[in-house]
């Protein structure tokens, strides 16, 4: 098995922009981070591209009993996804649905709370989204987060990624506009093996570099990640 791809995200995330150069200055593209660890990801193609970065938080809707089995998805803007398949199959009530759903929106509600600062979530209406994260594996909530995102109605959904999984990356093509996977090593295993640095990403770390992209992209002028 060959070495690491990248030193750590913020290698990863340049490597990303330099594939979607297409995108730089357009005004219509917004990036958004799958958190945590798409965040450095999403921070370097951002300030290459010239483009608005926040994140797009997903939660998992785990059935009854079956917490490891995915019954839907809640996300950014109040977006429910469910997955009628499962709910039939297992027989869940919409009481039952409900319940998780408020539970899992109560931490994704917190979360937005402490990244965002109280500023709302973008309007991304009309717009090409990048959706970005350090890699994808199975692509389980990457395929959550392009469902409940293509509910607020973008122009186009980008998915783009370091690293991933070769099969995930085609699968994900039937269902966003364009999947973008820089590297697609083989075996995969998992996607910190392809990382020399993959150190758990902070809620300190996501706010510092919302805030210091915030910032970039009012004054129009790039900084140097720390």
């Amino acid at each position: 098995m060959r070495g690491p791809e990248f030193l750590d995200r913020y290698e990863g995330g340049r490597v990303l922009a330099g594939l979607l150069s297409r995108y730089e200055h357009q005004p219509d593209t917004l990036v958004l981070a799958l958190p945590r660890g798409g965040v450095p990801v999403a921070y370097e193609v951002a300030k290459a591209l010239g483009a608005p970065l926040d994140v797009f938080l997903v939660r998992k809707l785990g059935a009854p009993s079956h917490e490891e089995l995915a019954m839907g998805a809640i996300a950014s803007g109040g977006v429910r996804v469910i997955n009628r398949e499962v709910v039939e199959e297992l027989g869940v009530t919409r009481e039952q649905i409900d319940a998780t759903a408020e539970r899992e929106g109560r931490e994704l509600r917190r979360r937005e709370e402490r990244y965002r600062d109280g500023r709302p979530p973008p309007d991304v209406r009309g717009h090409t989204v990048i959706l970005v994260d350090d890699g994808l594996a199975t692509g389980t909530t990457m395929r959550a987060a392009v469902a409940a995102l293509r509910q607020q109605g973008p122009a186009r959904i980008v998915v783009a990624v370091p690293v991933g999984a070769v099969e995930s990356c085609e699968d994900l093509a039937a269902e966003a506009d364009e999947v973008l996977c820089a590297r697609g090593p083989e075996p995969f295993y998992a996607v910190g093996l392809w990382y020399r640095d993959f150190a758990q990403t902070s809620d300190e770390e996501v706010r510092e570099l919302l805030s210091l992209a915030s910032r970039q992209q009012a004054a129009g002028a790039e900084q140097p990640a720390t």
